[in-house]
């Protein structure tokens, strides 16, 4: 499965839209590109609400309040810590983190795989924060996770110099959706490669290069 991501990300780094403004809907079609989830009721399935139990059984209350945090915190100053700057102190890279985010929209994803989520398969799932407000099946992939890595693969080329502590915070950022109890980990897989995908694809547009660009000369300025 791994090789099939890497393979992926590769053969989409090279087929980049450089007439698009940003991402027509087939440049990063995740319903072309991602594999189904498990079947319900398969083993694997099983074997994925059992791991979502472990995972809590063995959460600390402090472990459960970050992947509350997580779960509120959709925004680019996700990246704030380990990056050691506010990136909303930065017009231009804040720009360009904004463009890359709406890019990594999983609307269409999750209503073409129209995946359950964990707690409609076992009602005993606890959640870190209210599952009132889900629609329920929107599971696959992770919305959470393909934002993290959009934002993440950007960064990563922005600042290379913090390229391990970035992928690190956006691969913290996705295990936060298991301990939340909101996401079963194929869904965060699926998250993973799609939002590489899309930050991938990304750069290779003149439009989001331009800005992308401005934000390298912005970050370079203030040291």
């Amino acid at each position: 499965m791994k090789l099939g991501w890497v393979a992926l990300v590769l053969v989409l780094g090279l087929c980049g839209g450089a007439d698009a403004a940003l991402l027509g809907p087939a440049q990063v079609d995740a319903a072309r590109l991602l594999p189904p989830p498990p079947a319900e009721g398969s083993d694997t399935a099983r074997g994925e609400l059992a791991e979502l139990h472990a995972i809590a059984d063995a959460a600390t209350p402090q472990m459960l309040a970050a992947a509350a945090r997580d779960a509120n915190d959709q925004k680019p100053d996700m990246f704030n810590a380990v990056l050691g700057f506010d990136v909303t102190q930065y017009p231009a890279v804040l720009k360009l983190l904004r463009e890359a985010g709406q890019e990594s929209n999983t609307g269409a994803a999750k209503r073409y795989f129209h995946r359950p989520r964990p707690w409609q398969a076992d009602p005993s799932i606890k959640t870190c924060v209210s599952r009132l407000l889900r629609e329920g099946n929107d599971s696959y992939p992770s919305g959470h996770t393909t934002y993290g890595y959009t934002l993440g693969v950007v960064l990563a080329a922005l600042l290379p110099a913090q390229a391990p502590v970035i992928l690190a915070r956006a691969a913290d950022f996705a295990h936060n959706r298991m301990v939340c109890g909101f996401h079963y980990r194929s869904d965060t897989v699926g998250g993973q490669a799609y939002g590489t995908a899309v930050g991938v694809e990304l750069m290779g547009n003149p439009i989001f290069k331009a800005d992308f660009d401005a934000a390298a000369a912005e970050l370079a300025a203030r040291k």
